[in-house]
């Protein structure tokens, strides 16, 4: 059976570079997941989870903002500004992380203060789901 040879990259490191069988990721039109033989396509993503794996065993990464590219031959490219493994969260962090930004938004005056902060607190919320599911958490 095919695979898709899946590639994700950040500003600051490439996170994987392996075969799976698929993979989830939201995009700004909504979730799709990709399997062998997809049409090429180049879509924007949006803040969220990306799942890789098989059937059998799924891995996790949050994803900011970036690109999503599946080319010929099942070349699967992920470009994000930033991503976290799950195997790198620590649900501890990013439980205070959660805490942190929402006293920023209850008690800040300041506008771009609390958009920083509404952000902040998607990014660690996404990151506590994961790792509440996942068994790789580290606390």
């Amino acid at each position: 059976m095919a695979k898709l040879q899946l590639k994700v990259v950040s500003q600051e490191r490439e996170l994987i570079d392996t075969s799976v069988d698929q993979l989830t990721i939201p995009t700004v039109e909504g979730e799709i997941t990709v399997l062998p033989g997809h049409i090429p396509l180049v879509t924007r993503l949006q803040p969220g989870e990306l799942r890789y794996g098989s059937d059998k065993k799924f891995s996790m990464i949050v994803v900011s903002r970036g690109f999503l590219t599946v080319a010929p031959g099942n070349q699967v490219t992920v470009m994000v500004d930033s991503a976290v493994e799950e195997r790198e969260i620590s649900l501890a962090a990013a439980q205070k992380a959660v805490d942190r930004a929402n006293e920023i938004v209850k008690f800040t005056s300041d506008q771009r203060e609390r958009l920083k902060a509404e952000a902040e607190l998607r990014w660690a919320l996404l990151q506590v789901n994961i790792a509440q599911r996942s068994k790789h958490n580290r606390v």
